[in-house]
């Protein structure tokens, strides 16, 4: 019997707001200030403290329902779901159940070789439950700073039937909410959370099985693992004669690899839901229509737009746009870049003229120093786009540099290394270390001399068929020049004399 897996997703988005959910004290992350010390009476449950819902988290549910494509529901609610839990301090969380912010919606992801759309149930926002601390001598405690933190649930229809569209979604799910700017959606501070409901059904069969939902999701590696780790275990039963006849919770344990057994999944009713007593029905119709023309560029269409306007393959604007300040700093480089093509004499016409004739160079130019030199330092460093001494300017006057062939590319990333430790003028660093490019035929000629007769077996080698021996002599021209030759000439002289 082939199986196929059905995967849904239930995922929490901290809200990015300055006071949190019903209250006035501060939204912090984990760990950011010491334990219970930003509550209040109404954050912790105490008797007669009445929520005054924030307006800014309210207007972020709507930004980041648009952002997925959701329809507002005109007159919205808060509900009280209730359990009993530790973390919970009134009994009950403030959330939504029939009336939430946005319903059906869908987002593009594209995995496994192929794009498709996952469709969003609804998104609806809710108050965050307090933390427990678990310590050696067996004692919980409890943290209610967190308690009453702003939180957007995201729950999507069960269109997943792999792992790694799962951890698609989720990435692009992160993109879009840093790009609309209610979330940084960082998995490891607990800002982005996710469960996976996941069940296996006979191929070719609509009926829909007992799900597993897996709890205990830390990053989006373990969201991958987790679920192909479930789909094993599933399979198993199935091949036993043993599916799950029931809904039930496991948790992911990253060390074991494996998920284990927690409890029983609760259905809606056990919850009791009821309209929010204290908190009157919200009309979301005129803040739909405020914040409509205000949405910014989405990542789908951003990537689209790299492609079409500056040449970009799409691999590099997939990289380029993972990241709204990368994006920023990537068109700030292009234009700079044009400014200075139109600055020389040899080259004429408008900004537009220039920007369709070059574009193809400098995207190739621009995508492979960005996604490759830059990021590749800034990783070593452990350092961001955000965080770095380079300007848009300097980076767009290195890379004009290396376009003029004024510097080879080993001595450009010299320059690339030192403008990151002091965010130096990258032309002056070319100056002060000379490294300026040897472009001078007579010396690149008498390096290729030089070395094509202390390296004669080599040359021989060669001649006699051994090819790949010409990459070696082109490195011991590039040493004779200690590494400042244009390597183009270099390769045309060498191939001349041989």
């Amino acid at each position: 019997m082939k199986l196929e897996p059905i995967i849904g997703l239930e995922i929490h988005v901290q809200l990015k707001t300055k006071s949190k959910m019903f209250c006035g004290c501060a939204n912090v992350d984990d760990g950011a200030v010491p334990p219970n010390t930003a509550i209040c009476p109404v954050c912790t449950g105490q008797p007669g403290a009445l929520p005054v819902p924030n307006a800014a988290a309210i207007a972020m549910g709507v930004k980041a329902s648009l952002a997925l494509q959701c329809k507002i529901t005109p007159l919205s609610k808060f509900d009280r779901k209730h359990y009993f839990y530790p973390d919970l301090p009134k009994g009950y969380q403030i959330s939504q159940y029939d009336q939430p912010v946005g319903v059906h919606g869908a987002v593009p992801v594209a995995a496994e070789g192929e794009k498709k759309s996952i469709r969003i149930t609804r998104l609806h926002l809710e108050e965050d439950a307090a933390k427990l601390w678990h310590d050696p001598s067996g004692h919980t405690l409890v943290d209610f700073n967190r308690a009453g933190t702003p939180l957007a649930e995201i729950v999507t229809e069960p269109d997943f039937t792999s792992a790694s569209q799962a951890k698609a979604f989720l990435t692009e799910l992160r993109l879009i909410m840093r790009t609309v700017g209610v979330s940084d959606a960082e998995m490891e501070k607990g800002q982005l959370r996710c469960d996976a409901n996941i069940s296996l059904r006979p191929i070719g069969e609509k009926k829909l099985y007992a799900k597993t939902e897996i709890k205990n999701l830390n990053s989006f590696r373990s969201v991958e693992r987790a679920l192909e780790y479930e789909m094993k275990r599933q399979t198993k039963l199935w091949e036993e004669g043993l599916p799950p006849a029931q809904t039930s919770t496991r948790g992911w344990d990253d060390v074991s690899m494996k998920t284990v057994d927690q409890r029983r999944k609760e259905e809606a009713h056990d919850y009791r839901y009821f309209p929010e007593p204290d908190i009157p029905p919200m009309n979301l119709k005129s803040l739909e229509d405020k914040i409509k023309p205000m949405m910014p560029e989405l990542p789908e269409q951003k990537r689209q737009r790299f492609v079409d306007e500056y040449s970009f393959s799409l691999a590099d604007a997939k990289i380029l746009t993972s990241d709204p300040a990368l994006a920023d700093f990537t068109e700030h480089v292009f234009s700079e870049l044009i400014e200075w093509l139109r600055s020389l004499e040899e080259v004429e016409g408008s900004a537009d003229d220039i920007k369709k004739q070059y574009s193809g160079r400098l995207a190739q130019l621009i995508g492979s120093w960005i996604t490759t030199r830059l990021l590749g330092a800034l990783e070593s460093r452990k350092a961001s786009i955000r965080t770095m001494k380079i300007t848009p300017e300097n980076f767009a006057e290195l890379i004009a540099l290396v376009y003029e062939k004024k510097v080879n590319q080993p001595s450009a990333m010299i320059i690339l290394e030192t403008m990151l430790d002091a965010g130096a003028d990258p032309t002056q660093i070319m100056e002060e270390k000379g490294l300026g490019a040897v472009t001078d035929d007579v010396m690149i000629e008498r390096a290729v001399v030089n070395v094509l007769k202390a390296f004669n077996p080599q040359v021989e080698q060669y001649k006699n068929g051994k090819k790949e021996v010409f990459q070696f002599l082109v490195g011991m021209v590039m040493k004779e020049t200690e590494g400042k030759a244009d390597v183009t000439m270099v390769r045309e002289k060498l191939e001349a004399r041989l």
